[in-house]
């Protein structure tokens, strides 16, 4: 096939996340990109987002400006990226590239995706300990992190149990630090991960 587009029929992105929608052709002798186009459809109404033409790269909607790209110095390659996904990104996306070709005829293809913004809440944290493990001498340096997967943004917190058996809140941050450890350090530890 001469001169194809091809990308996917779908592609689900994470709210606040990044997501790459795929527009890719293998470059021929004698056809020279003039344009290359990303339109986005929603709700009805047809804007064009992106351009590049031989004036360069325009970003046509203000609402993607900073947040949409398109790979420079990889020909073939006119996938579309878009960062900080956000809900109202959800839509069909259409890749269109026009060619010259040597004898000054144009041609025209495009692909269209449909792109779906998803929240994704917080998975069960895990804890990694830090090189030494999880038995440390005293006066040793060490830390424990919280992971979580998800929409961001995730807050941390960890707790530490008491003999009463309550818990007691040490940190909101990811990781949990000892710069010199105390016998007294010794117990059960525990982070709680949390997004919208």
């Amino acid at each position: 096939a001469l001169l194809d587009l091809s990308g996917v029929h779908q592609v689900t992105g994470t709210w606040m996340r990044s997501t790459t929608v795929p527009c890719t052709y293998v470059p021929s002798e004698g056809f020279t990109q003039q344009m290359l186009s990303w339109i986005v459809e929603r709700d009805s109404s047809t804007s064009t987002i992106f351009r590049r033409d031989d004036s360069g790269d325009h970003i046509l909607l203000a609402k993607f400006r900073g947040r949409v790209s398109v790979p420079k110095n990889s020909p073939g390659d006119a996938s579309l990226l878009i960062e900080n996904l956000e809900m109202p990104d959800s839509g069909h996306y259409t890749c269109q590239v026009i060619w010259r070709s040597t004898d000054n005829r144009l041609i025209t293809r495009e692909v269209t995706t449909t792109v779906k913004v998803i929240k994704v809440a917080v998975t069960k944290p895990i804890i990694r300990a830090g090189e030494l493990g999880l038995t440390i001498p005293a006066g040793a340096r060490t830390s424990l992190t919280c992971e979580a997967g998800g929409s961001p943004p995730i807050s941390y917190r960890w707790f530490r149990g008491t003999p009463e058996g309550r818990a007691m809140l040490l940190s909101s941050k990811a990781e949990l630090a000892w710069s010199s450890l105390r016998p007294s350090d010794s117990g059960t530890y525990f982070c709680e991960a949390e997004n919208r």
